[in-house]
């Protein structure tokens, strides 16, 4: 089991703490999260600075974001970073930011081929690992040693084909925080997985909202029809979790093979897909930015960023293996179509509770014995509110899926 430590710095959140404590209540008797916590502009500034910006972020595919030996500047939060992907494929991360005059070193989202990072103000040049290279006239000056104005690193690692930063330093490694997961995944190889299709969506709705709606299938028979031919709503297990994150399993109904409109997959299963995932779609949700839906054919992840308390723009990817997509006839549309229509139809869910949130009769509800992941969302959410740092999330004791666990996962 990883080790957790409160990460520096994190102070709580600006919720009442009876309310927050609600979040944590075990035996079912947990409350949802309240009206602020999806409207709120100082809890939201909080949780872009301690969730977001506090610990470690998905940015998305490594090789959607930049190949090899080139450089991009991204925005994250109230920052901008640099990334640095050098020839052999070794990817760092900066500070946007020279050392000199602190002149932003690149503009956000453009991504350029080059062999130096070199400032547009006053020419400070840096190598790709981020040393300086050049300082004009101050590198023939007495005293000025290169060596001292490096550019300020950002921690970043490459998990499974997934890039993410942490651009405050602070907590475990990325393997620490995620924990198993990585086993949880394996007989899927996502590192060795390609990006074939890309939807861009924005939602009128808190990313907390979407986080919650994606946890759960207790809403699925009212909004999903076409989902419901394929997978059972009250299907599938939770998976006990060891790090950041949590999620858990439906099953495909005896004629489906696969999540689509018919149930038809016409594209081959996994080279090394475990013969019990044959049968189930992983439904996982990596803190705080990111979904990993796993087929028996291809995967599909959301990631998020928010925009607003009540925005969010989402990044949906579809993921074959590479022999698959390099096929003549490939043609991911079965996959696709379904999962737009049904992300289209969850959208138009969480824009209706944001604007639900905003009416005076609002208040936290229960929940379900059916959204039991999303209870271990709320724990989490909530230790973070309290100061207590990044926690994984407990099993909730009217789980119907814990039977049989060992104790030291409850």
């Amino acid at each position: 089991m990883a080790k957790w430590r409160k990460v520096t710095g994190m102070n709580p959140a600006p919720l009442p703490t009876e309310t927050i404590e609600k979040l944590l209540l075990s035996g079912g008797q947990s409350r949802t999260l309240p009206a602020d916590a999806y409207s709120s502009a100082d809890l939201y500034a909080w949780e872009k600075n301690m969730l977001f910006e506090g610990g470690w972020i998905c940015l998305g595919r490594l090789d959607e974001l930049l190949s090899p030996g080139q450089l991009r500047a991204i925005e994250l939060g109230a920052e901008t970073i640099l990334l640095s992907r050098q020839p052999t494929g070794q990817v760092a991360a900066f500070s946007n930011v020279c050392r000199h005059r602190g002149h932003e070193l690149l503009a956000v989202g453009k991504r350029v081929d080059a062999r130096q990072i070199r400032c547009p103000y006053h020419s400070w040049a840096y190598r790709v690992d981020g040393t300086l290279r050049t300082a004009p006239t101050l590198t023939q000056s007495p005293g000025f040693d290169v060596a001292d104005w490096p550019l300020q690193s950002v921690r970043v690692a490459e998990w499974l084909g997934w890039l993410f930063v942490n651009s405050s330093g602070d907590g475990d490694t990325l393997e620490a925080t995620l924990g198993s997961l990585g086993t949880v995944l394996a007989s899927y190889e996502p590192a060795r997985l390609v990006s074939a299709v890309k939807h861009d969506y924005e939602v009128a709705a808190n990313w907390k909202l979407i986080a919650e709606n994606y946890l759960e299938c207790y809403h699925c028979t009212t909004i999903h029809p076409a989902l419901c031919e394929v997978s059972p709503p009250s299907s599938g297990r939770s998976i006990p979790s060891d790090g950041m994150w949590c999620g858990g399993t439906m099953d495909l109904k005896p004629q489906a093979e696969t999540m689509s409109f018919s149930g038809e997959r016409r594209l081959p299963r996994f080279r090394n897909l475990d013969p019990g995932l044959e049968r189930e779609v992983l439904y996982l949700l990596v803190m705080p930015n990111l979904f990993i839906s796993a087929h028996p054919d291809y995967l599909m992840t959301h990631t998020l960023t928010p925009a607003s308390p009540g925005r969010t723009r989402i990044v949906c990817e579809w993921l074959f293996a590479p022999e698959v997509v390099e096929q003549d006839d490939f043609d991911p549309s079965y996959a696709v179509d379904f999962w737009d229509q049904t992300n289209q139809e969850d959208w138009v869910a969480c824009e209706g509770v944001q604007r639900g949130a905003s009416n005076r009769g609002f208040q936290p509800g229960p929940l379900s014995s059916w959204e039991s992941s999303l209870a271990k969302f709320h724990a989490m959410i909530g230790r973070a509110y309290l100061g207590e740092g990044f926690v994984p999330p407990p099993l909730v004791e009217w789980d119907p899926y814990i039977d049989g666990l060992d104790d030291t996962l409850r």
